[in-house]
């Protein structure tokens, strides 16, 4: 799909995308939600597995405060307790969880044997969840409110990838029927009570969480890939919150509307390293080089931005201290062996606005290097099985680097290891896996974080992915109206139990 054909079909497309949202609104025009009623939100990602926790989903439904793990994370990404009230590290590979009392949202209670089945359930799931990428957990019920976790290797980060969403704990009907059903099954402070395709769905207060009932009734969420139907959404009135404002709009919102903060996302290129063009270590050099990523972040993010700094960016802030230079890279291709490959195919998503104009101009900046070069732009559920099975030669994607354990070694772990269960890249170097496991097996926080940088310096040196920028997050809705709103850089939370109107 051209970038002009999108553009000019852009209109159309968020008339048809904003139909739901008019729903909602009165006959007389969008009405605002009443002082304490229901919240209406828009998002950016449809559901892509039918709400399963174990993909993507999985972070809809932390965002949503419809799950929960063990464990949650602070500002600074530290453990905190959630459905666990403590823990305690046994040996190098045991660990123990006293669990608090509560109960899920069919009514049954949070016990041993419901957590065992849910963490059982990760570790059988196909695909691997990334979270558990790398490392194989099990867990035993010691008695109804003890749970005793054994991991085959040490892990000092287990406290933190207990937290992740697809580690959430469901009771037992969850898990009916052949499938993972998280509707009336969790423990946040709202039930999700209804999923309309990859359209709408529809969340109710948990009166019976452990934490406090919700301020807010109810939630109306919305999904709408389009990044300016999104705004306009808010704009009119017809949402309370949107997620992920597209650059081009936050000054047309308001500084009123309009909430940056920074984030730990890297957009970069991924480049195929298993077959294609870039299978050749010297053709992703030469693509490296012909990124520009100051005027990726002045051009397409209007300032909003920081320009690439290797995989970790300012919002993973110690990073910048322990990097080292890049490690191993091959001699760049010249201009007349470039000319001389065939056409590569790169590939990104509508749903973050700015990646499509993103992807023209690194396509431009790769023409002029003298690659022959075809875009691909799409939702991204339509793209993300493709991309995983190495079907593009080139794809740009925005990627959270503290997604998984708030520390950047899952993420390192499951975009460029062997076994990694989202390496884009198709990367399998000897170097890298065995980088990427020495700060894994290491406790110390600081000597951890030397090992991280060591293992980013082989896979940029690899030239498996080329960071573009480092995003900051836009986060929209009326500061004065709509109070409670998590500005996450980990993007686990958005919608709390106290988020409301007035």
């Amino acid at each position: 799909m051209s970038t002009i054909r999108s553009r000019r079909s852009l209109p159309v497309i968020a008339a048809a995308l904003l139909l739901p949202l008019a729903a909602c609104s009165s006959q007389d025009g969008p009405a605002a939600s009443d002082e304490g009623g229901r919240l209406r939100v828009v998002m950016a990602f449809p559901p892509a597995q039918a709400m399963s926790p174990y993909g993507d989903d999985a972070v809809t439904l932390s965002r949503l405060a419809v799950v929960e793990g063990l464990t949650t994370l602070d500002g600074n990404g530290a453990p905190q307790p959630a459905l666990a009230t403590s823990w305690k590290r046994e040996s190098a590979t045991a660990w123990t969880f006293e669990l608090r009392e509560a109960v899920f949202q069919d009514g049954t209670k949070v016990d041993a044997e419901a957590v065992v089945r849910s963490l059982t359930a990760a570790g059988k799931a196909s695909p691997l969840p990334r979270v558990l990428s790398d490392v194989k957990l099990t867990a035993t019920a010691q008695d109804a409110d003890t749970v005793r976790i054994v991991t085959e290797e040490a892990d000092p980060l287990l406290p933190q990838r207990l937290a992740n969403p697809s580690l959430t704990i469901l009771s037992a009907g969850a898990y009916e029927g052949g499938t993972v059903d998280p509707a009336g099954h969790a423990t946040g402070p709202f039930t999700l009570t209804g999923v309309k395709g990859a359209v709408a769905a529809t969340l109710e207060r948990n009166a019976d969480y452990w934490g406090g009932a919700a301020k807010s009734p109810g939630v109306d969420v919305t999904f709408v890939a389009d990044g300016t139907a999104r705004a306009n959404a808010l704009r009119t009135g017809e949402v309370d919150v949107a997620e992920y404002v597209p650059i081009a709009q936050a000054s047309l919102l308001g500084d009123s509307f309009v909430h940056e903060f920074p984030s730990a996302r890297t957009n970069g290129l991924s480049l195929n390293t298993g077959r294609g063009v870039f299978a050749d270590p010297a053709m992703r050099a030469a693509a490296r080089e012909a990124i520009d990523s100051e005027a990726l972040a002045d051009g397409v993010y209007e300032g909003r931005a920081d320009t690439s700094q290797g995989l970790l960016g300012p919002g993973v802030p110690w990073a910048a201290k322990a990097r080292t230079a890049p490690t191993g890279r091959a001699e760049a291709a010249d201009e007349e062996q470039v000319a001389k490959t065939g056409e590569i195919v790169l590939a990104t998503y509508t749903n973050r606005p700015e990646l499509p104009e993103a992807a023209s101009i690194v396509q431009q900046q790769l023409t002029e290097r003298g690659f022959t070069v075809k875009q691909v732009v799409r939702d991204y559920a339509q793209l993300e099985a493709d991309a995983l099975a190495g079907k593009y030669d080139a794809f740009i994607q925005a990627r959270n680097t503290l997604l998984d354990t708030a520390d950047p070694v899952s993420y390192l772990a499951s975009d460029f290891t062997c076994d990694g269960s989202f390496n884009i890249s198709q990367l399998c170097d000897p170097r890298v896996d065995a980088a990427v496991a020495k700060a894994a097996s290491i406790a110390d926080t600081d000597r951890r974080h030397t090992a991280e940088m060591a293992a980013e310096a082989a896979i940029l040196g690899a030239d498996a992915l080329v960071p573009l920028v480092h995003e900051r997050f836009v986060q929209g809705y009326d500061g004065e109206r709509v109070q409670g709103v998590a500005l996450d850089p980990m993007e686990r939370t958005l919608i709390t139990a106290d988020t409301r109107i007035g």
